[in-house]
């Protein structure tokens, strides 16, 4: 598959008055294909949301560079977006505040097709019917407000707008969070339906791992900025190698309350304005050894199509000799 987004050795800084600047994400680097969903995961603050917002241009990069269908994506600013970067649309977390509440949900749609050149109104309205149609809403919805619908179809609405720019690749901000858990799973659906059917390359933000390892087709584990793994989501499931890793999947809950609750990571996030030297979790990692404090660990290729920052793993080692950390401990269930 051809990549159509990559992000390489991005860093983005937030500057504090009076304080030190927080590198919300320091150096990350991932890449998104065409027909391929990626799932971004990690801990809240561990900079998932900076990284999908500098990712479409809406905060500017310090470091580091964002390729879109082969051309550098720069920071947004007041001017129009070029049309090269159209195709690159944003879902935001919370339906309710992304779209207008005193403007039907018909002409918001529009929006996007009046930008791209569509001035016949009759036209604008068969494919605003024909993309809520899409989405599974009713073409009548065009008619009403945001507030008349359910958080689930709100979400729907933001899709559709996002999809009126006819994209190739969508960044997805926790689009999953605010819904219950049955809209949930039917917008879970809804985007791998769409991901096949029109081949868009998706970045899903999410926090809640068992949907990732329900849709997306690869994972990327973020901590602190950082991202410490990548691997396609049947393998990081089957033997996930980075300690954080392996604590992110032990805490996924079971529906059926089998299982047990998993031993907490010592100590709590660090500030990113004030990272620990050398790895950055080694403060909190079960098989932290000699030399984590001082050395920082380097994305490395261990497997085909699989990237760990874990000094226990030297490159191209993964299936032969390599070590393997101890697994987070269970607790006795209370």
């Amino acid at each position: 598959m051809t990549n159509i987004l990559e992000i390489t050795d991005l860093e983005v800084v937030y500057q504090r008055p009076g304080g030190p600047p927080v590198r919300a994400v320091a150096g990350a680097s991932l890449s998104v294909a065409r027909g391929e969903i990626v799932g971004l995961v990690g801990e809240s603050g561990c900079g998932k949301s900076t990284l999908a917002r500098a990712a479409v241009g809406l905060v500017p990069a310090a470091a580091g560079t964002i390729d879109f269908e082969g051309h550098r994506l720069e920071a947004m600013t007041r001017r129009a977006r070029p049309r090269a970067f159209t195709r690159l649309q944003m879902v935001f977390q919370d339906p309710h505040a992304s779209l207008n509440p005193r403007r039907k949900v018909g002409s918001q749609i529009a929006d996007a097709l009046v930008n791209l050149g569509q001035r016949a109104r009759a036209a604008r309205d068969a494919r605003v019917a024909e993309l809520l149609d899409q989405v599974g809403l009713t073409a009548d919805a065009g008619d009403r407000y945001p507030h008349e619908f359910s958080g689930g179809q709100r979400q729907r609405i933001a899709i559709a707008r996002a999809l009126a720019a006819e994209p190739t690749a969508l960044v997805l901000d926790e689009p999953l969070s605010s819904l219950d858990a049955s809209a949930q799973a039917q917008i879970a659906n809804l985007l791998v339906l769409l991901t096949r059917e029109l081949e868009l390359g998706l970045l899903l933000i999410s926090h809640d791992l068992a949907v990732v390892r329900q849709v997306a087709d690869r994972v990327c584990v973020m901590y602190l900025g950082e991202v410490v793994e990548q691997a396609s989501t049947s393998a990081l499931w089957s033997k996930p190698l980075h300690p954080y890793t392996q604590a992110l999947i032990a805490a996924i809950p079971h529906a059926d309350g089998s299982g047990f609750l998993p031993e907490a990571l010592a100590g709590e996030v660090p500030d990113p304005a004030r990272p620990p030297s050398g790895c950055r979790f080694h403060p909190r990692c079960p098989a932290a050894f000699a030399g984590c404090e001082s050395e920082s660990p380097l994305l490395t290729s261990v497997a085909e199509y699989r990237e760990v920052a874990c000094r226990l793993y030297p490159a191209q080692t993964v299936g032969s000799t390599a070590a393997t950390p101890a697994p987070i401990a269970p607790a006795t269930r209370p």
